[in-house]
């Protein structure tokens, strides 16, 4: 109920977790009056919040840090300054272990700000110099408060600024800056200081706010004409992000001889891509080939260009394009992507001979690059096909495997080396640098006495998950064992989902370990199986693979049964809601609405009888199926069209779409891992369906 509070905040969970508090002792009550104090805090219902947290300090003591603390914010938030403040006394003192200590000194500071005391507010600061709360946007920009309330405006302005050009991203940075325009300070920042926001703006995808910075700038009439014409394009160029960009604008920004040049003539060529005017598009990079030759909008505009022509399966002019890149920017971002498909595409029409020089050099020069694993297979299959040297292809195999344990590719390896049968053993110096990171030592026990873990799990209690990574890490000794404490503790509660991507951040190398060197506990969590009795059920009605189910699962939704994708598609198995009832249809389900899909048990009932029917399209072809279970059938049609392909492994590696193609993929390789992972848990412990 707590979680659901905590999502959802609706009457009725707020309702169900007040009877629990009002029915409950101790510890339990206190986490269900701390729950509603939380979820009364995000709906700035204060008065209400502030209640709820003082009956969960009455209630039990081991959440006291958290009742005192979320009730000083909403108290400040209110306005209830002394309130605020004397819960926020001596909190260090009485709380010395709590991961609110560096947060405390700003919100006391801000509230006595609010009452008039900013010379105490001054020193609650100055008292937590030198500590870990001296680092925090929060702290920066109460100091800056401070400051301002003790009359020094020239330490206030400075401290603002320091804080938006350091942390311009943040909530803080926006108070910051709003300060300094009321203090009519920010005409005081520096072209150069204006430039860092904007271009901070627009690396984390916020175009509007950075194409506003960038037309301020350009109307600076200040600045000389080259670099207000830089701002202008600049701003040009979240416009197209915003897909409001015109070609006659873009063609209307002044020309010139320098990046702010190239980067007007990369706009258009984007634009021309748009309208699909391939001469236009041509003619452009021409112009930035011989104009700007070593700008990176023209690598930019090449990558873009053979994205286009390959879409467009003209690959002979998209090799051309990435090839140019390749040679001509070796260090640039997307050189390894751009030599790998001049490669590919390379080996698609058949010129061998090339394939093999591209898929050589992708080996030697990006040892490390996501590419290579791919260029080590299809050299591979050139071993086999062209060269007719077994040992070398079983060489590049074996490589794939070693490395990249489970990698789709080192799947594709398997099945080769099995078809090669006993290849002799070759020394391979070059393939034996290619190594998977190593495995840290992981610990599947945690400490019974740690106060903190105990902590984490109340919380979990009270649906306040934000906090529960940041208690547990707390702990001193945790680093060994936080990860798996951290998605046990959400996988207790049936939030899979969390405790997936919880030991996904902290285990990177998953994917090339073997299966021994990561313990069961941890592979249960990365691959797990929650209402498996019921996709075994409907797989088996459907004449499908338990594991192909489970698998698509993973992959579409990570086994989160609340999501709503962007596409608007539907819980665990990301169903789309005319599919839904077209699938409710089919199984006689009456007076089917949308919101079903959000029940497992019917998300799983409807989505393997879609997946049946994929199959069933198109011959009982699993890569044809999950392709069109992604992207539809009729671009599988005409993927499909664009053949021969001499194995399924060639159609998988022609998917145009990445996105399409890493799905295949990822489910294919999934399959495997799921086995691999009962295998590891024995018979007994498959038979009995331990973990799941």
């Amino acid at each position: 109920m707590a979680q659901q509070l905590a999502t959802l905040r609706t009457p009725a969970a707020y309702t169900g977790v007040t009877d629990y508090a009002h029915h409950h002792t101790g510890e339990a009550a206190g986490a269900a009056y701390l729950a509603l104090g939380h979820a009364y805090l995000l709906d700035k219902r204060f008065s209400e919040a502030v209640t709820s947290l003082r009956q969960a300090r009455q209630a039990g003591g081991e959440l006291a840090d958290y009742a005192d603390f979320l009730a000083a914010r909403a108290n400040h938030e209110a306005g209830s300054e002394a309130a605020a403040e004397q819960l926020l006394q001596g909190f260090a003192l009485r709380y010395p272990d709590s991961i609110f200590v560096d947060q405390a000194p700003e919100l006391e500071a801000s509230a006595l700000v609010a009452m008039g005391d900013a010379a105490g507010a001054q020193r609650e600061l100055t008292a937590a110099a030198g500590t870990g709360a001296e680092d925090r946007p929060g702290y920066q920009l109460a100091q800056g408060q401070v400051a301002f309330a003790l009359g020094k405006t020239q330490d206030a302005d400075r401290l603002f600024k320091r804080l938006l050009l350091a942390h311009p991203l943040s909530s803080e940075a926006e108070v910051a800056r709003a300060r300094l325009t009321a203090m009519g300070a920010e005409t005081s920042l520096t072209i150069a200081e204006l430039r860092s926001l904007g271009d901070a703006y627009y690396n984390a995808g916020r175009y509007g706010d950075a194409g506003e910075q960038y037309r301020a700038l350009a109307r600076q009439s200040s600045l000389d004409p080259e670099s207000r014409n830089g701002f202008a394009v600049a701003a040009a160029a979240c416009d197209l992000k915003l897909k409001k960009l015109s070609t006659a604008q873009a063609e209307a920004l002044a020309d010139a001889q320098n990046e702010n040049g190239a980067r007007r003539l990369y706009l258009l060529m984007e634009l021309a891509r748009n309208r699909s005017d391939l001469s236009y598009q041509a003619q452009v990079v021409d112009a930035l080939k011989s104009r700007f030759p070593q700008s990176q909008w023209l690598a930019e505009a090449l990558y873009s260009s053979g994205n286009m022509y390959m879409l467009r399966r003209d690959y002979a002019v998209a090799a051309g394009y990435y090839s140019y890149l390749a040679t001509h920017f070796p260090s640039h971002k997307y050189a390894a992507a751009a030599h790998w498909r001049a490669g590919w595409l390379s080996y698609r029409q058949g010129l061998y001979a090339d394939a093999t020089r591209l898929f050589d050099e992708q080996i030697r020069l990006y040892p490390g690059a996501t590419e290579t694993v791919s260029a080590l297979y299809w050299r591979g299959r050139l071993y086999e096909t062209q060269d007719r040297k077994p040992a070398q292809a079983a060489a590049n195999y074996r490589t794939l495997v070693r490395a990249y344990q489970h990698f789709f590719y080192a799947q594709m390896a398997r099945q080769r080396l099995t078809a090669l049968g006993n290849a002799p053993v070759e020394a391979t110096p070059e393939l034996d640098r290619i190594q998977a990171p190593p495995v840290p030592q992981l610990q599947e026990s945690f400490p019974t006495n740690s106060p903190h873990l105990a902590k984490a799990k109340l919380l979990a209690n009270a649906g306040l998950n934000d906090y529960i990574a940041q208690e547990i890490a707390a702990d001193p000794d945790s680093s060994s064992w936080s990860a798996l404490a951290e998605a046990q503790i959400y996988a207790s509660y049936g939030e899979a989902f969390r405790a997936m991507r919880a030991l996904k951040r902290a285990l990177p190398y998953a994917a090339t370990a073997p299966i021994k060197a990561i313990p069961l506990a941890y592979w249960r969590i990365l691959f797990p199986e929650p209402w498996w009795g019921t996709i075994k059920a409907e797989s088996a009605k459907n004449n499908l693979d338990p594991y192909l189910v489970a698998s698509l699962i993973r992959q579409e939704s990570e086994f989160n049964p609340s999501v709503i994708s962007y596409a608007n598609a539907y819980g665990l198995m990301q169903l789309l809601p005319s599919v839904g009832k077209a699938m409710a249809h089919e199984e006689g389900m009456s007076h089917f609405e949308t919101f079903q899909l959000l029940d497992p048990a019917t998300n799983i009932r409807l989505g393997t009888r879609y997946l049946r029917e994929r199959l069933e399209r198109f011959g009982g072809v699993t890569e044809y199926a999950l392709a069109s279970y992604n992207a539809g059938d009729e671009r599988v049609v005409d993927w499909e069209a664009a053949g021969p392909y001499q194995g399924m492994d060639e159609f998988v590696e022609s998917i145009p779409f990445t996105q399409t193609r890493e799905y295949v993929e990822g489910i294919l390789r999934n399959m495997e891992t799921y086995r691999a992972i009962d295998a590891l848990a024995g018979p007994q412990s498959a038979a009995s369906g331990a973990g799941r």
